[in-house]
This record gives structure tokens, sequence and C-alpha cells, in this order.
């Protein structure tokens, strides 16, 4: 076998080595050079830099959109007791007429002591 044949051929166990070896190098922040990527190492920063970014703005977008769904349900609510006092508002002119009516006619009908609630889903 030819010198470049033996280099050539590796084995399982030449693994452990392999990893032991790139382990240490990238304890001792020699794993770049060890791999010849030197003259690249502002585009791998660069990379390491948009893909948090990127993290950081799903995080904060996820955030927001949780925030919108809670007000969405606030809203649901608030428009529910706006609908209420504003047909309360509507009758109020002939709620006395009615109640009057009823009575007139003995029934123990009357004015409700508290506002509808929302029936939950």
């Amino acid at each position: 076998m030819t010198e470049e044949n033996k280099m050539k051929k590796w084995k399982i166990a030449d693994m452990g080595r392999w990893l032991k070896n790139a382990f240490m190098a990238t304890i001792k922040g020699e794993l770049l050079l060890r791999m010849r990527v030197g003259n690249y190492f502002i585009h791998i920063i660069y990379t390491f830099f948009l893909f948090w970014i990127s993290i950081y703005l799903s995080l904060k977008i996820e955030k927001t959109m949780t925030r919108v769904e809670e007000n969405r349900k606030i809203l649901e609510d608030v428009e529910i007791y706006h609908a209420q006092k504003t047909v309360e508002l509507a009758r109020l002119g002939r709620m006395s007429t009615i109640q009057r009516m009823l009575e007139a006619d003995g029934s123990e009908l009357g004015i409700p002591e508290k506002p509808a609630e929302r029936i939950r889903q």
C-alpha cells in the first residue's frame, strides 16, 4: 500500500479520537482554524446574528399575537355590555308603560334585577 492509501483508510476506532480532537479544538477556539474556514469567520458571525434576530422577532410576534387574542376576548365582553346598555337606554322610555300594563293585568313580572349573563361556550 502506498502512503496515500494509508492516509485515506480510517477505522471506526478513529471516530473517538476525531470527536475528542474536535471537542478540544472547540474548547480552545481552534475549530474554525483547523477546518480552514478562518476566512469566512465574519460570514459565520453574520449568519449567527441573523438567526438570533429571526428567533427574537418570532418570540416578540408570538407575544404580541397572544396579547391581541386576550384583548379580542375582552373587547367581545365590552361589546356585549355596550349592547345591553344601548337596549336598556332605548327601552327606558317604554319600560314604565310596560310595567303599568303588567301591573294592570296582575302579573308579578318586573324589571330584571341583574343584567343578562353571557353563556360560556
